[in-house]
């Protein structure tokens, strides 16, 4: 009996799509930091400097920068760590500083990180310009890989410039103005792109303003938590009615 060709040929299985060597995601992810890391030079040479006036140790800046990671919250550590603030203490300024970071988990890429090492090293780097270069359009098809490469790269940039600046401070004019004001320009220019990254998802800067706005007539001395708690209801409740239309689409 012969067996028809319609049953006989089976089709063949898809090739798997091969994963990228991790030495072109280490590349790509350089480049991708490259702009950030650039920002970071002047601003950790800068802070390293302040570790050496303050009287620390030069090893105090690369220690902070390795463990700490916290940019604005290691140039208020010094005070403290100066000041022999008690432990407690600093463990509070630094939630006060940072907790910023729990509102980026609401869309940071966790997922895409594999293996139990790398989504805590993701979570630990996690920073304003991780979370910036990788909520972009072009981002979302970025590997885990990648974005860890990218978190080490910042981590790296940050901790080499402090130290940088920590034993070549003393060489720093002291005329020299303007190197507070490259990470400014830097998150201006990081906007800019996300600003055009949006195509047409527009209301989310609006609703930014406008959570800011409100926080700042109704809660003057709590603006930054309103506004934070604000903008993030707002996204929530924006996700859950696009998706209500999506659903009965």
């Amino acid at each position: 009996m012969e067996i028809p060709s319609a049953v006989a040929e089976v089709p063949p299985r898809p090739a798997p799509v091969p994963l990228p060597p991790k030495t072109s995601q280490a590349r790509a992810a350089f480049k991708d930091s490259a702009g950030a890391g650039l920002a970071f030079i002047p601003l950790g040479l800068a802070y390293g400097a302040l570790v050496t006036q303050s009287g620390l140790d030069w090893w105090w800046a690369g220690l902070s920068a390795l463990v700490a990671f916290g940019g604005s919250f290691e140039f208020l550590l010094i005070g403290l760590v100066t000041a022999c603030t008690p432990l407690a203490s600093i463990a509070v300024s630094a939630f006060m500083v940072n907790v910023r970071h729990v509102f980026y988990a609401l869309s940071f890429p966790l997922h895409r990180v594999t293996g139990r090492l790398g989504k805590t090293y993701s979570t630990f780097a996690l920073c304003d310009e991780a979370f910036a270069l990788t909520s972009g359009e072009q981002a979302r098809s970025w590997p885990g890989g990648r974005i860890l490469w990218l978190q080490f790269s910042l981590h790296l940039y940050w901790a080499a410039s402090s130290v940088a600046g920590a034993l070549l401070g003393s060489l720093i004019p002291e005329g020299v103005t303007g190197l507070d004001f490259a990470l400014t320009a830097m998150f201006t220019v990081l906007a800019l792109d996300a600003v055009r990254d949006l195509r047409g998802d527009l209301p989310t800067p609006v609703l930014a303003l406008l959570s800011a706005v409100a926080a700042r007539l109704l809660f003057p001395d709590e603006m930054l938590p309103v506004a934070f708690a604000l903008f993030t209801a707002a996204l929530l409740a924006r996700h859950f009615v696009t998706g209500r239309k999506t659903g009965h689409a």
